[in-house]
């Protein structure tokens, strides 16, 4: 099939005009990228790929591929098909492989050394999923070999045809289709890291890692210009206003009309009393009002501030100090269920309290007359003058280690991080997803809640993740296939969960503190069920690396989530990693702080403009997996030795695996500092730890050097240990 005559030549370029003009009238093609492509690979290999959305993707690509007399491989079992063999066959030449068969590759190597261009699926397979498939090593391999420039080419749109394999998804019999060229580059010749040349199986596979992050990067949507509440109008029109999307307590099911319906007029409603731009407090548990309240507000210009209910009343004020919010939003019910009717009381005669209660009253006939009569059906005309810049969301920093700040988030920021997770992970509406971290946290808002609502898989928002013996029993009636948690919340619910009740799960992924590994052991015993761990911070909206089942080390929080650029700076008496600076699209836009409140401060970098000093301590192996060595204030200088608190907490661990136990540094007068454990077991003592330490080779400046026993660790309200509670009991003890 390699070999082509003039004659067919010919009339492959007829029928090319004909069907290019009948593809641009029913799909819309566009391609993007296109001018600078015919001059790549002339004179030497030329190795295109692409994603596999559909079985039209080789047609539609050798009708509109800028690449002259391409060949294409293709799966062995797509030639069978005679409509589709007809239909590949007038567009370009092709070769037919099986990928799971080792010597296919050779044929694409020669084919590449014989100067013609190869258009090839690196999945080798169409996807079920939406998202990125298994990526083969094949095509790795002969780009490698050759040397071949690879030209990414992103398709768009045919996932969402009836000529794909997404089944349960909404498709359409013409979706509009686009064509993305992304720069020609090459995979670099993979080295060892001593310098010596690897084995063939190691270049194998280390091109083949190489070849997946860069079809990560290819496969990333960037988002288009528009807002939070834009992107909630694009899913609703994708999956159907009809379409069941939230649940919460009150075990009530919400549509997409019914969430939308519920915004605007909630969002009408609050927007009477704000001014655009303003910063409103939002006091509300994990409920459907809290996310349309949330949408409404960024729909009326409107920027929501999540506050911390747990807080207290400190906490509170001293969020609503930096961000200059002068109305809370809240409700009554929630207040007499959450017994915070004595620090509302404080916050009374500081700020405006409006009740959900009583702004529903205010609904009037003309209010709904709008509701009905227009917006309900032109949704997206009620954000004029809304941009993806604009901020979307202020939420603080848990505050675990001194005052909270406010982390300024753009809809740009937080779209593009779910756009980053969406590229490593395959959630589709066919999912259902329990959140029981509180919206007010990064973690909960954009993982547990955004990421499902605008890919239409079902949400069910729970009010408090303490509840550890009902939340295993919701899993196990709801079926739930998703959850996010923290380290202390999913240790406790393995404790009380019977081994059958997260039967359903496929995605458990914890993140906002070290995943202990206890716990990890635990679940996979347990329940079978692997602990994907990642790691984020709310500067970053929040997600900045994340195992997945692709790519997993055990020890790790995962890979870089494409998009994002790292630089490790050098710690003075720590020899291995340093401290991490990221650069990426969903950084924050700036913080708000005590000392000038109100005023967008940018975040700092020494290594230049739009870079963050996460102050997180970090390590990056050869395959790009993250290990989290500690923060920079989380280390001791004991005796002229750097020691980290974590490295203590680690130790105690390992001597008490079913305790809980948190170590901080307090000033000592003979060498600078010491570690001072607080330890929920009551037996554990100096010997038991360095009997660990000695078994472990972990050096004995590591072994605290006092030991608290307690009932229990004071914790955040996103299950963070509170380092500020501690530090003042230390200071109580000293005294």
């Amino acid at each position: 099939m390699i070999n082509t005559s003039p004659m067919k030549n010919r009339v492959r370029a007829t029928f090319h005009v004909l069907l290019r003009a009948l593809a641009r009238l029913l799909f819309r093609v566009r391609v993007q990228g296109s001018k600078e492509t015919p001059a790549i690979g002339v004179g030497h290999p030329l190795l295109i790929i692409a994603n596999h959305e559909s079985f039209l993707d080789g047609i539609l690509l050798g009708l509109f591929l800028p690449i002259k007399n391409p060949v294409f491989v293709v799966h062995t079992e797509v030639v069978k098909r005679r409509l589709l063999r007809f239909g590949l066959g007038l567009m370009a030449d092709y070769l037919a492989v099986d990928p799971g068969n080792p010597m296919a590759m050779k044929q694409v190597v020669r084919l590449l050394g014989s100067g013609r261009p190869v258009v090839i699926f690196p999945e080798g397979r169409i996807t079920l999923t939406g998202a990125l498939m298994k990526v083969y090593e094949g095509p790795a391999f002969a780009a490698t070999k050759t040397g071949a420039t690879l030209l990414p080419v992103r398709l768009e749109g045919l996932s969402r045809s009836y000529f794909s394999r997404m089944v349960r998804w909404p498709r359409k019999l013409f979706p509009r289709i686009m064509f993305i060229m992304l720069p020609p580059t090459k995979l670099p010749m993979p080295e060892a890291p001593d310098g010596r040349v690897p084995s063939a199986k190691v270049r194998r596979r280390k091109s083949g890692e190489a070849l997946r992050r860069l079809m990560l990067e290819m496969v990333l949507v960037q988002p288009r210009q528009r807002t939070l509440y834009g992107a909630l109008c694009d899913a609703i029109e994708i999956h159907g206003r009809g379409c069941r999307v939230v649940e919460d307590i009150k075990q009530v099911e919400y549509t997409y009309r019914d969430l939308l319906k519920m915004s605007l007029a909630l969002g009408r409603l609050a927007s009477r009393l704000t001014h655009p731009g303003e910063k409103v407090g939002l006091l509300l548990p994990n409920m459907a009002p809290t996310i349309a309240l949330f949408m409404g507000l960024s729909a009326f210009r409107r920027v929501p501030a999540m506050l911390n209910y747990t807080a207290g009343v400190d906490g509170i004020q001293a969020a609503c100090t930096v961000a200059q919010v002068r109305i809370l939003l809240t409700s009554r019910a929630f207040i007499e269920q959450a017994k915070l009717s004595n620090t509302l009381a404080v916050l009374q005669g500081l700020k405006r309290i409006v009740y959900l209660e009583d702004l529903r009253k205010q609904m009037t006939f003309t209010d709904k007359l709008w509701l009905i009569g227009r917006m309900l059906w032109r949704p997206r005309n009620v954000e004029a003058g809304a941009t993806p810049e604009d901020t979307a969301a202020v939420l603080f920093t848990s505050g675990s280690e001194g005052k909270p700040k406010g982390v300024v988030l753009s809809h740009r920021a937080i779209l593009a991080n779910i756009a980053q997770i969406r590229a490593v992970t395959d959630f589709t509406r066919d999912d259902r997803v329990l959140n029981v971290l509180p919206i007010f946290h990064s973690f909960g808002l954009t993982a547990g809640t955004l990421l499902p609502l605008l890919t239409g898989a079902r949400l069910f928002l729970y009010p408090s993740p303490l509840h550890y013996r009902v939340i295993p029993e919701l899993a196990y009636d709801r079926g739930f296939t998703v959850m996010f948690g923290t380290s202390t919340f999913l240790s406790n619910y393995a404790r009380f969960a019977h081994p059958y009740d997260f039967y359903r799960l496929r995605y458990v992924v914890a993140g906002a503190e070290k995943l202990a590994p206890a716990v990890r052991e635990q679940w996979f015993e347990k329940f079978g069920i692997r602990i994907l761990e990642g790691y984020g911070l709310t500067e970053t909206a929040p997600v900045i690396a994340v195992n997945t089942p692709m790519a997993y080390r055990s020890g790790t929080v995962g890979q870089f989530l494409p998009g994002i650029e790292h630089h490790l700076q050098p710690v003075p008496g720590i020899e291995r990693g340093g401290v991490l600076h990221i650069r990426g699209p969903n950084l924050m836009s700036g913080y708000l702080k005590i000392d000038r409140p109100g005023e967008l401060q940018a975040p700092v970098s020494d290594i230049g403009a739009n870079w963050y000093e996460t102050g997180d301590i970090v390590e990056v192996d050869e395959d790009g997996f993250v290990r989290i060595v500690g923060r920079v204030k989380r280390f001791a200088k004991i005796a002229g030795e750097m020691v980290s608190l974590e490295a203590a907490e680690k130790l105690a661990q390992q001597a008490s695996p079913e305790a809980q136990h948190a170590v901080i540094s307090q000033p000592d007068a003979s060498k600078g500092e010491m570690l001072i454990l607080f330890t929920t077991d009551a037996a554990l003592d100096r010997t038991a730890l360095q009997k660990v330490a000695q078994q472990t080779g972990v050096p004995g400046l590591a072994v605290p050097k006092k030991i608290v026993h307690i009932a229990s660790l004071p914790l955040l309200g996103t299950g963070k240990t509170d380092y500020v509670t501690l530090n003042r009991m230390a200071d109580a003890v000293a005294a």
